[in-house]
């Protein structure tokens, strides 16, 4: 068990303190096959705003997977770690839709509209299995159903590992599931000191342009002073506190300009070429 590596590979960028790059991804295999030969550190499929399908999502992981690259790295560690941006938001509190992406063998989710501490509980609650009250690190109190069987294998894992491992970063140390909470209308931003505060377990915090340019009266335009100042807002909160934070639309205008400021998990758009994602790493100082 010790001599397990760490299999989430944004995890492990992230705590080495390193930029992540991990695009959204169409939900198709033809999409899934092309990204397991990207420089990625990850994917998120999207499924947010088109159909959630288990199925699917279950084909997908396996189109990520590639056999000669799981004996040339001599590792259980995915190259590219699939992740899945799931329906409900926030206020939902829903999560059987995140018991059911785990139990396919997801290594994180990112949960859209969060924007108070009770939905961030929620949703970290939502990728932890349960546990006494007495127990280590039992805040906040997971609620997941216990059907680890086809992660588990997904992984590479026996059962007993795999609860061992399947637990939130950085909360539990060891734990390779990634939550990402997406902060995108101003109820967020002026609860999210509150809730880093207060919820462990957040691994990223993904701000939410569309939506919060749309609810700040600028749809789609980013660089209008008031977006960018709520962004920059956003931004600084995740330094003082300590947690990674994302942003969704590095393109080759602004990938050096968000590098700069502190941004370390970042979705540059996918595509055959992956341009903008070598002139990331080559700036994060990821060659």
């Amino acid at each position: 068990m010790a001599n397990l590596p760490r299999l989430n590979g944004v995890i492990k960028v992230l705590e080495e303190g390193g930029t992540a790059f991990a695009p959204f991804s169409p939900s198709d295999i033809e999409s899934a096959a092309m990204i397991a030969t990207s420089a990625c550190d990850g994917v998120v499929f999207e499924m947010e705003h088109s159909p959630f399908s288990g199925p699917t999502l279950r084909d997908c992981l396996q189109y990520l997977l590639d056999r000669r690259q799981i004996v040339d790295r001599r590792t259980l560690s995915p190259a590219v770690t699939p992740m899945v941006r799931i329906p409900p938001n926030g206020g939902e509190m829903n999560q059987w839709l995140a018991k059911q992406v785990l139990d396919l063998g997801v290594y994180g989710i990112v949960f859209p509209h969060v924007s108070s501490v009770e939905e961030a509980r929620n949703a970290v609650g939502a990728c932890r299995y349960p546990r006494l009250k007495d127990a280590l690190l039992y805040d906040p109190p997971g609620v997941r159903g216990d059907a680890p069987a086809r992660a588990a294998r997904y992984w590479g894992l026996t059962q007993m590992e795999y609860y061992a491992r399947a637990d939130v970063w950085p909360l539990a140390p060891q734990g390779e599931i990634l939550v990402i909470i997406q902060c995108e209308e101003v109820r967020a931003i002026e609860n999210l000191p509150k809730i880093l505060k207060e919820v462990p377990g957040i691994g990223v915090v993904l701000i939410g342009e569309g939506d919060l340019s749309q609810e700040l009266g600028h749809p789609r335009q980013y660089e209008h002073p008031v977006v960018a100042d709520a962004i920059r807002t956003v931004l600084n909160i995740c330094k003082e506190h300590n947690v990674p934070c994302g942003h969704p639309h590095p393109d080759a205008n602004n990938i050096e300009r968000l590098i700069s400021q502190g941004f370390r998990f970042l979705m540059p758009g996918p595509s055959r070429s992956f341009a903008v994602l070598d002139q990331g790493r080559k700036l994060a100082g990821r060659t």
